[in-house]
């Protein structure tokens, strides 16, 4: 059963938080910023209004979730710190003397409460909402990009997880006691997950019984991400891995097991829309997304600004079409062609043919497609076969057998062409310069919260997880700017 969650229920403590919080309190300005009546309204049909025990406000609960995502901390250490940080509790409108939740119920909360919410879209609109009312946001330009997460089960096997979470525990225990060193269970030195299970326990338990260590936030804190760990892979290491993630490249030796965020932001470093893929897909075909919901969120478009993955010819007709400017260099096999070493044909402007590497001239040139087919049309040039067939340099350039010869240039559709003049004017030059910004605001979000790697497995849970960090990065931006 749901009861609307009063503002700080009555206590005679409640003045504390002044006192004690300050009113450059990161969280104080948060709640001072928005109203987050918003998360009630869009969760109440998920709760029994008549029936069972009075239930934890919804607000509350996601509250908790943004805490974590703040300070990147496990459900068991934001619960924690809710009992004793006096900053904490004024975010939670909890009164100085009340009791925290229980860690499970975040758990249950995010999958039965926001199952089946759009949290990405309805986050994003609520702080660009505020962006525009509080007269942030002044330029017309959207600028996109992709950023990649790594799959909770990829690249790091769960025996190399384990390792690593044991190794800071340990580490973290030494800053404040070098003697442990000598009362350490014997290291898993060989590469059996289950024998390595077995000593992170026996770590683990025999921290945890030493109250003057564990009771060390630091060491605590460290001590709960290897429990979380080890129950993650007692119940996943024998079950498939991630199947909503996959393989993407982010260049040609480089590759990623995850998934993909598409972001659009504006020159003033607000996020305005995002979705989120599996690893492998295109960056382009989602431009047309990030167009249409920066638009439903308020923001007026007249320029994008990207790299070039977003110049596909698709793009360039959706804008045109919009009268927006794509600030996105070409694809350098339009502008220049794929053109190999050994197959550098020279163009003759006198004869306007092209030269073969040996010298010979084609003998005649054909236009080949039909024009406006949605396709490039095609100048072949032909050379005359019989100097091919005695040419010293015919080897990988004439096949053997082979009737004719050709060369061919795609010819650059109008579309094109416009977008070539372009990338020329100064215009296109000063805007190309705000790309950076974006790539500043991949690396906040994946550095400072979390974002490098998924906390779940799925595609949903990955949105749930987008949703709360370019929450918490467009308030703290807002809250900078307007400060």
């Amino acid at each position: 059963m749901l009861v609307q969650q009063q503002k700080f229920q009555f206590s005679e403590y409640s003045s504390l938080y002044d006192l004690i919080v300050p009113s450059d309190n990161l969280l104080r300005k948060i709640n001072d910023l928005i109203d987050f009546s918003f998360i009630y309204d869009e969760l109440v049909n998920k709760y029994c209004h008549n029936n069972g025990r009075t239930a934890e406000s919804p607000v509350r609960m996601f509250k908790y979730l943004l805490l974590k995502t703040i300070y990147t901390i496990s459900d068991v250490d934001v619960v924690e710190r809710s009992r004793y940080d006096m900053s904490f509790k004024y975010f939670l409108d909890m009164s100085p003397e009340e009791d925290v939740i229980n860690p499970s119920s975040l758990t249950k909360f995010r999958k039965l409460r926001l199952k089946d919410t759009d949290l990405l879209n309805l986050l994003i609109s609520k702080t660009v909402s505020i962006a525009i009312e509080k007269g942030i946001i002044r330029s017309k330009s959207i600028i996109v990009d992709a950023t990649h997460t790594l799959s909770r089960s990829n690249p790091h096997s769960a025996l190399e997880v384990l390792r690593e979470r044991s190794k800071q525990l340990r580490k973290s225990v030494y800053n404040f006691d070098e003697d442990w060193k000598d009362r350490m269970p014997k290291k898993n030195n060989d590469n059996d997950l289950e024998k390595e299970l077995k000593y992170c326990k026996e770590l683990e338990n025999r921290i945890e019984k030493d109250t003057s260590i564990s009771s060390i936030p630091a060491v605590k804190e460290k001590l709960h991400l290897l429990r979380e760990t080890i129950e993650d892979t007692q119940e996943n290491y024998t079950l498939s891995k991630d199947t909503d993630a996959k393989t993407g490249h982010k260049s040609t030796d480089s590759s990623f097991f995850g998934y993909k965020t598409h972001l659009a932001m504006t020159e003033e470093r607000i996020i305005t829309a995002a979705t989120v893929t599996s690893g492998e897909k295109g960056d382009g075909p989602e431009l047309p997304k990030l167009l249409e919901i920066s638009q439903g969120n308020g923001i007026e478009v007249d320029t994008i600004i990207g790299d070039a993955a977003y110049s596909g010819k698709e793009n360039l007709k959706l804008t045109s079409e919009q009268n927006v400017k794509v600030v996105a260099k070409l694809n350098p096999s339009i502008t220049q062609g794929f053109r190999k070493d050994e197959d550098k044909f020279e163009y003759n402007k006198d004869a306007d043919l092209f030269v073969c590497p040996a010298g010979h001239l084609a003998i005649r040139r054909a236009r080949q497609g039909r024009k406006n087919k949605g396709k490039n049309q095609v100048d072949s040039y032909y050379f005359d076969v019989e100097k091919c067939k005695r040419c010293p340099l015919r080897e990988g350039c004439y096949k053997e057998g082979a009737k004719s010869k050709t060369y061919s240039v795609s010819i650059k559709s109008e579309l094109h062409q416009d977008q070539m003049a372009f990338q020329e004017t100064n215009f296109f030059k000063e805007k190309v310069k705000h790309r950076y910004k974006i790539e500043a605001k991949n690396s906040e979000l994946k550095n400072v919260h979390g974002y490098g790697r998924a906390s779940s497995y799925g595609i949903n849970n990955m949105q749930m997880q987008g949703a709360m960090a370019i929450f918490t990065v467009n308030l703290k931006r807002i809250i900078k700017l307007t400060t």
